[in-house]
């Protein structure tokens, strides 16, 4: 039976046909590979090799015994990263959901050089609509989430922050509000807020449909969107006002709406959630690879 180092040696000499680049992808001696490639013929009872001063060539038992033992060889190799894979629980598939074309962009980056990573492993990406809210994830029908911070769900990890976006306000062109270079946040007193996530936390609905300015002034909350095409044919018509990445401008532009920047409004931060009780190596693996993307 023929050892690793054997196999190996007599393989990549046949492929290289040198017994210096041999020896130099193997890490080994020149004369390590000289020595096992003797001991090997010594065994098959045949040369395996014609070595002349200047060149090294298969012989036809060489040839034909290379070339049944390469593919052999392959598929053990195959084998034993899927186990290995497999040992370390990046095994699987992985379903991973956004809600932004950004966040999906950023994702399908993410994906592409995990599982060229991991090839042991399948990736789904889905869309998620904006009143879903972290109900997939919660629910089970994700394994990872990208969303909008904060969470505030008992439950749910939250991975690092990955994307950080200034904030803008989104107006009808001809709203006072649109002549503006930059708002505060109190200019958001006596405003109607077109609303998004009726399902998400309280924490996650203050932190970015407020019901005050910094400064105790109320704003008003009305009609509430269930995806953001509804955000923007609302905000179009003239119901109300909607806060929104700066960002959105670019993915979502419309004639008859202006995105005014505030000068004052903290980040909007995204990120990824899952469940803390499913968490394994296979989500951790895929965050830090996002990250990384980010």
């Amino acid at each position: 039976m023929l050892e690793r180092h054997e196999l190996e040696a007599f393989l990549t000499l046949g492929d290289e046909l040198h017994f210096g680049r041999t020896a130099e992808l193997l890490g080994v001696s020149t004369g390590r590979i000289s020595q096992t490639i003797k001991k090997l013929e010594r065994r098959v009872g045949t040369p395996l090799f014609a070595r002349t001063s200047r060149s090294v060539a298969l012989t036809p038992v060489g040839r034909r015994l290379h070339e049944e033992l390469r593919p052999a060889h392959t598929t053990i190799l195959a084998a034993l990263e899927r186990a290995t894979a497999a040992g370390r629980g990046l095994l699987g598939t992985l379903r991973v959901g956004f809600g932004s074309p950004w966040g999906g962009e950023l994702l399908t980056a993410a994906a592409d050089t995990f599982l060229a990573r991991h090839p042991g492993c399948a990736l789904t990406l889905r869309e998620v609509p904006v009143d879903a809210g972290t109900r997939p994830v919660e629910d089970g029908e994700l394994d990872v989430q990208y969303v909008a911070l904060p969470v505030g769900v008992t439950g749910l990890t939250t991975g690092p922050v990955l994307v950080r976006e200034e904030r803008v306000l989104l107006v009808p062109v001809g709203h006072p509000l649109a002549r503006r270079t930059s708002l505060g946040l109190e200019d958001l007193a006596g405003q109607t807020l077109v609303t998004t996530g009726r399902t998400r936390s309280r924490a996650w609905r203050e932190a970015h449909y407020p019901t005050r300015t910094p400064s105790g002034a109320a704003i008003h909350h009305g009609p509430a969107a269930g995806t953001w095409e509804e955000v923007l044919s609302l905000v179009g018509a003239g119901r109300g006002v909607a806060p929104g990445a700066a960002r959105g401008a670019r993915y979502h532009p419309r004639p008859g709406i202006a995105y005014v920047p505030f000068h004052d409004a903290p980040t909007l931060d995204y990120g990824l959630v899952w469940p803390t009780a499913s968490e394994n190596t296979l989500i951790r693996a895929f965050a830090e690879t996002a990250a990384a993307s980010a």
